[in-house]
């Protein structure tokens, strides 16, 4: 689809500059949000109506957050191609509901690392379910817009307010290319850190 109307978001981030105020334009605008942990503890606080992830999985937050997001009723939302009825009827069949718009940017492995870390416990900052969701949103372009970190909050809440809450295909495009080079420059920091570890 060319336009994508964005309906439902999950908010996941570690950094938290601009969310208050990317996540209050989502919900002026009568969009559902989806969060975790930190994330969804501040929009709370800032009085936004916000949906826990163990409440849409029906699974509670595991190993010390270590499993969250990593779920079918997460990733079904994500991965469903809005263009295809047979994933639609997968979806409705199922009880779930697809998501327009994955706002996910990544533990930061890098000040972890500054801070020197033995092996054992910088490995806990390595980022699971971040690059998941971005991936799979990245790789669903054509039916979800990923937004992988806060420098794109300006170009997004533009181009929506632009389209009447839609996100063009363009713009979807250009984030999913934004995404992937992202994830590989993170892959490649945490497999050049390891590399320099002995076990």
């Amino acid at each position: 689809m060319d336009m994508l109307p964005i309906r439902r978001a999950i908010l996941s981030v570690t950094d938290k500059a601009g969310l208050v105020e990317f996540a209050r334009f989502l919900s002026d605008a009568g969009v559902e949000l989806v969060s975790t942990g930190g994330t969804r503890k501040k929009l709370a606080e800032a009085g936004l109506p916000v949906i826990s992830v163990s409440e849409v999985t029906g699974f509670p937050e595991i190993m010390g957050g270590r499993v969250k997001t990593l779920h079918p009723h997460i990733h079904a939302g994500i991965l469903a191609d809005k263009d295809n009825p047979g994933h639609l009827e997968t979806l409705e069949n199922l009880g779930l509901a697809p998501f327009d718009l994955i706002c996910v940017n990544l533990y930061n492995f890098a000040q972890a690392k500054a801070r020197g870390l033995d092996l054992r416990a910088a490995v806990e900052e390595i980022d699971i379910g971040g690059p998941t969701m971005l991936r799979a949103s990245a790789k669903n372009f054509h039916s979800i817009l990923v937004v992988p970190g806060v420098q794109h909050y300006p170009r997004v809440m533009k181009e929506l307010a632009a389209h009447d809450m839609q996100a063009p295909l363009a713009l979807r495009k250009d984030l999913a290319v934004e995404t992937f080079a992202a994830t590989s420059s993170y892959d490649a920091m945490i497999a050049g850190y390891l590399g320099s570890m002995s076990a």
